[in-house]
């Protein structure tokens, strides 16, 4: 496991780095995703989450969830292509636990990949904390956060 700045990144799951999103593969072929607990430090306690619907599908690059926090309000960008499979019911109703367990209780969605190369250019294993710190020492997130 991968620690940055204090912020665990547990090497087996898959991260879109440029966008603090992880991504876990189920064994039905969908795929669980949730904010870093880095990017939940910089929104601050998360007071809405808003994800899309169940059905509605998403590009790549393009949100599918919002989120509103003490610090940020802006979107959960997707890695790929896909489709909204189930929210979390619970982190609609208790948008905190983004900010308390962002890899347990505060996962985000739960979405069904279009295409079967969801992981391409996603960091993953070992990597995973040099990659993330060489991105934050680049600093283009405080650009995303205005």
């Amino acid at each position: 496991m991968a620690l940055v700045q204090g912020h665990e990144f547990p090497d087996d799951l898959f991260y879109d780095v440029e966008n603090q999103v992880w991504y876990a593969p189920l064994p039905d072929g969908t795929v669980r995703a949730g904010y870093t607990s880095w990017a939940a430090s910089l929104v601050g306690e998360v007071l809405v989450f808003m994800p899309k619907r169940v059905g509605q599908s998403f590009e790549k690059g393009r949100w599918f969830a919002m989120l509103e926090g003490g610090k940020w309000v802006g979107p959960a960008r997707a890695a790929f292509d896909g489709t909204v499979v189930a929210q979390n019911q619970a982190l609609i109703d208790r948008p905190g636990l983004l900010s308390r367990d962002p890899f347990g209780e505060g996962w985000m969605l739960i979405v069904r990949p279009a295409g079967d190369n969801w992981r391409e250019g996603l960091a993953h294993g070992e990597s995973v904390g040099e990659k993330v710190e060489a991105w934050i020492a680049g600093g283009s997130y405080k650009e995303q956060a205005g």
